[in-house]
């Protein structure tokens, strides 16, 4: 299960930082990753973390504002989201990647749970 929690409300220029309890799957070894959903939009890989080596990568939207950490002792995804923008609004969601393939996000998620909302108002 996958659940992430920390949404909510916020001017432009700021920040937030989202969590995502994990259980039931060998969190240590498992690509972890965060996409979001716009109204109208398509789905969007925002950040994922490999489970090998660590390397992290970024959606070009979100780079340099955005930080995806894990802690493997808490089984608890981060992301660390400043410099907020209105576009950045939407419904974020935790994913299990079962592969992270040529450095995109968009792709390769095999569990998520349910989002939360994040709101930037301009």
């Amino acid at each position: 299960q996958l659940q992430a929690s920390g949404g909510g409300l916020v001017q432009a220029g700021g920040s937030l930082r989202l969590s995502c309890a994990a259980s039931g799957f060998s969190f240590d070894y498992s690509g972890l990753g965060w996409f979001r959903q716009a109204p109208g939009k398509e789905r969007e890989g925002v950040s994922c973390i490999s489970s090998v080596d660590g390397s992290t990568y970024y959606a070009d939207s979100v780079k340099g504002r955005f930080t995806i950490s894990r802690d493997n002792a808490k089984n608890t995804l981060y992301l660390q989201m400043n410099s907020l923008k209105p576009e950045d609004t939407a419904v974020y969601y935790c994913a299990r990647y079962y592969a992270i393939v040529a450095g995109t996000c968009d792709y390769g998620m095999d569990s998520w749970g349910k989002g939360t909302l994040v709101t930037v108002s301009s």
